[in-house]
């Protein structure tokens, strides 16, 4: 976008009688640009831009499938059906303040949402995780919520509150058929994965076997890590790149809360988890985290030490799940 884009879409979004100062870059992004905009009287917001130029991820077949929980969370669509829901729930995430799908500021799609410039909860625990006990049990209460809505369909919110279906015929067999792309992309790019397939592929077959049927399914952000979160003025908990929102197994997102968070997922454990779910969805979330960062480096991400040292983490963690059966 040029400046003068950038100038008329900061005006459409926060009212007349400013003046655009600098366009910032916020760090982070892999699949949407996301830009900070600061006024002259430094009134900020922030932009999300969806665009192929901004996307570090190499593109594969079925990226547009939107039937395909997995597929990339990628645009407005996706995002506005994901916000509505969640705000809806009572969950909090930034407010809208200009969406732009037809091309009036850009030729690509384009969102400013409200700028919550504080420290994201990975920070905050890093910092002092004393003071992150509050939010962690705000967002405990956003899970809960989040749970409780329950859908007879599983699937990208866009398509399922749309009326559509999705691709499969269960949570489980959809990250099963994933985990197996996953291992194959994996063992294509590492000799570990590569020598362990077999044991690895046998092991998510008697993992997925053990599942029993559900038919009905709640809300999950699906990459609900700490980064992700990020706290207000007043501590609470705002969920941010909710593209990927789909009905899901609840097991997914505590799957992913406990490999992000560590310890501190004590304060967020709920009973009722299905043990042998969590147990399929643990392993394919591993070798999803081995091959996802893998792939990533195949193009031209800037952090790359960041994405090998969280693919050489979690190729290990998935290795130790074979040696503990």
């Amino acid at each position: 976008m040029t400046r003068e884009q950038w100038a008329g879409a900061a005006r459409a979004a926060l009212g007349g009688g400013r003046r655009l100062e600098t366009v910032e870059r916020v760090a982070g992004g892999s699949k949407k640009g996301v830009y900070r905009l600061v006024m002259d009287d430094a009134t900020t917001a922030i932009a999300y831009l969806w665009d192929d130029t901004e996307n570090y991820w190499p593109a594969a077949d079925g990226d547009d499938d939107l039937t395909d929980p997995f597929s990339p969370g990628l645009g407005l669509g996706l995002f506005e059906a994901a916000h509505a829901r969640l705000h809806a729930l009572g969950v909090r995430v930034p407010d809208i303040r200009l969406v732009d799908r037809d091309g009036t500021h850009c030729p690509a799609d384009l969102a400013v949402v409200e700028d919550l410039p504080g420290e994201n909860l990975q920070t905050l625990l890093s910092r002092d995780p004393q003071a992150a006990t509050p939010v962690l049990g705000r967002l405990g209460e956003a899970l809960d919520a989040m749970r409780r809505h329950r859908a007879p369909a599983y699937g990208k919110v866009a398509v399922v509150d749309g009326g559509g279906t999705s691709r499969g015929t269960s949570c489980e067999g959809v990250v099963l058929d994933r985990a197996l792309w996953d291992l194959a992309e994996a063992a294509s790019r590492d000799p570990r994965i590569a020598a362990a397939r077999d044991r690895l592929e046998e092991r998510l077959l008697e993992l997925a076997a053990a599942v029993r049927p559900r038919a009905q399914y709640a809300v999950v952000h699906g990459e609900l890590g700490p980064d992700h979160v990020l706290v207000d003025t007043h501590g609470n908990p705002v969920v941010i790149d909710i593209e990927g929102t789909t009905y899901f197994d609840v097991e997914w997102e505590h799957v992913f809360l406990r490999i992000r968070l560590d310890t501190a997922y004590q304060a967020l454990e709920t009973d009722g988890l299905d043990e042998n779910r969590l147990a399929l969805y643990t392993l394919a979330q591993r070798l999803s985290l081995t091959a996802g960062p893998l792939r990533l480096l195949d193009g031209d991400f800037p952090d790359r030490a960041l994405m090998a040292g969280i693919a050489e983490h979690n190729l290990k963690q998935a290795l130790e799940l074979l040696h503990a059966t």
